[in-house]
């Protein structure tokens, strides 16, 4: 090499390079690469440079060393709210958003996402589950919220209909977007993720220009749209349960290691491909995302492993399930009661014999005398498979062995639980020498369950940050002490403890089965393991095929936005 024109770098993921021209012996030694920003730094592994006399020309130096170093984004934490409302009072009934919040759950667990997933929330239920949300957040926390349901676009403003807004609804019955983003911006966080899988026409009854709070000039948020501007979602009507068209291609790529805007384009090009979307529905993408964040960015605890775990307690409160115990009858029967959750606030409850005498022939638990407040179709209870029970989600091979017959109770909208889940579980049993039946009855009380510890129909403030231009954006503060902290004994105690893994960086309940999986959101138990077996594929999803003739645009169902 010619002498005088050595160059000795180290590049970084950013492509910014350092160059020492003129190498001479006095800058051997060890060397390491520092990349920082506002959240934390880190250094490279150390590389050593040694520099000699060359093979090819007499000189006191030669370049010898080149270092690379590629430093990936981390987060302090990641979140994520999904919601997804279906069973409108006053509007079109829709079918996919309980596939794809289910989905879209498993997805983000897969990916260290701490999930709260719940499905048709009302006004005020929104709007508390949204503070519940922020109080996650904190500086250098990954952010994603995910709304699939009803909704409209005024003057560059999105707005998600919760499921009781009436006929002409306008902003002060909706819940506002732009706002939920301007708080999260108050937290500091690291990325901000919106997927919104809902209409954005206009709404005619509206006419009140929306002011939302000043955002904050950030490099690290991300909009990805279901639809265009003005232009309306679809979900494809079927007879079983599967995924509305976004989720459908998003479920694809959501876990690919790339910046989440490359990923989302791909996800556009993928609709832009496919017959019955081309032309009516067509993803849109809006970000200022200026670093290579990722959804799959590894969580960096090392220096805030205190408010870490803290997240973890508040996150772990309302995921907490019942603990599965057994019920002695005076007539020798052992009845085992068992728990799996669906979504943050629907649960599966299951009874099943575990032992009888043998001069009982036949017997069965069910249940009934359930409080007011929480959504049970009746005629749906006691049911012996999961699908009759109204449960088309969780998967039958990880629930108890068909060889032990259970009966299945599905309980929706815990968000409303007022007090303490109460039941009764009422035996039925007939003697070998006897022709009448014969009951017993047990009162059970499990607490309260998963979201219902939150009390998310209880006002958190005034009915004013819908986003109306006349109401102060200052007047929705999240309040200093949250109802996740009503939970903290009842989420540490013996029956329901967690526990932080500093190794996975994940939480851990100490009931876990071994084979339980955090990946999916399969049934979990408390005592039973064979509810947590090998997790499975979403049985009733299916992806929506590209180049299926058999899909027409006439039997797709609107997202009616009014």
């Amino acid at each position: 090499m010619r002498q005088g024109v050595h160059q000795s770098w180290f590049c970084v993921h950013c492509l910014q390079c350092t160059r020492v021209p003129c190498v001479t012996t006095a800058h051997r030694g060890q060397y390491r690469c520092k990349v920082f920003n506002l959240y934390h730094e880190s250094w490279s592994d150390t590389a050593t440079v040694t520099i000699g006399p060359s093979s090819i020309a007499d000189a006191s130096w030669v370049e010898v060393y080149r270092v690379a170093v590629v430093i990936s984004s981390t987060a302090t934490d990641k979140v994520a709210l999904l919601i997804g409302n279906m069973n409108y009072q006053y509007h079109t009934q829709l079918c996919a958003p309980i596939a794809d919040v289910h989905e879209l759950t498993n997805l983000l667990r897969q990916m260290d996402f701490k999930v709260v997933s719940l499905l048709d929330l009302n006004w005020q239920e929104m709007h508390s589950a949204v503070t519940e949300f922020l109080l996650l957040l904190a500086k250098g926390v990954y952010g994603l919220f995910y709304f699939a349901g009803h909704g409209y676009e005024n003057y560059g403003n999105s707005f998600m209909v919760p499921i009781d807004a009436p006929t002409s609804y306008t902003s002060d019955h909706c819940l506002c977007v732009q706002n939920i983003l301007t708080k999260m911006q108050e937290k500091e966080t690291g990325l901000n993720v919106f997927l919104l899988d809902m209409c954005r026409k206009r709404n005619p009854h509206d006419d009140i220009i929306v002011q939302p709070g000043l955002l904050k000039v950030t490099a690290n948020i991300v909009f990805g749209y279901a639809t265009c501007v003005d232009a309306e979602a679809y979900e494809v009507k079927r007879e079983d349960v599967s995924n509305g068209i976004f989720i459908s291609f998003l479920k694809k790529r959501v876990c690919e290691d790339e910046k989440v805007t490359v990923m989302l384009d791909r996800v556009a090009e993928d609709m832009g491909r496919c017959a019955i979307t081309r032309g009516r529905q067509a993803l849109e993408l809006r970000s200022n995302l200026s670093e290579r964040r990722s959804l799959t960015d590894q969580i960096q605890i090392s220096e805030c492993s205190a408010s870490y775990s803290a997240r973890n307690l508040q996150w772990a409160v309302a995921h907490v399930l019942p603990k599965s115990h057994c019920l002695q009858f005076d007539c020798g029967v052992t009845v085992q009661l068992g728990f799996a959750a669906e979504f943050s606030n629907v649960m599966v409850i299951y009874t099943r014999i575990l032992e009888k005498p043998k001069e009982i022939v036949s017997c069965s638990a069910q249940l009934t005398d359930f409080p007011e407040g929480v959504d049970i179709d009746l005629k749906r209870s006691n049911q012996e498979t999961l699908i009759e029970a109204g449960s088309l989600l969780l998967i039958k091979d990880n629930l108890p062995s068909p060889e032990v017959p259970s009966l299945y109770t599905r309980i929706r909208s815990l968000q409303r639980l007022r007090g303490d889940l109460t039941f009764t579980v009422c035996l039925h049993y007939t003697y070998s020498n006897m022709d009448e039946e014969v009951q017993e009855r047990q009162p059970v009380t499990v607490g309260k369950p998963l979201v219902s510890k939150l009390n998310l129909h209880e006002p958190r403030q005034a009915r004013a940050w819908s986003a109306s231009s006349s109401v102060s954006l200052s007047s929705f503060n999240v309040p200093e002490c949250s109802y996740f902290t009503e939970g903290f004994n009842s989420a540490a105690s013996p029956s329901n403890t967690w526990s932080y893994n500093a190794k996975t960086g994940r939480e851990v309940s100490t009931t876990d089965s071994p084979s339980s999986s955090r990946g999916v959101n399969i049934p979990e138990e408390t005592d039973s393991p064979e509810l947590t077996d090998a997790p499975k594929p979403l049985v009733a999803s299916k992806h929506l095929p590209s180049n299926d003739s058999n899909y027409k645009f006439s039997e797709m169902c609107n997202f009616h936005s009014y």
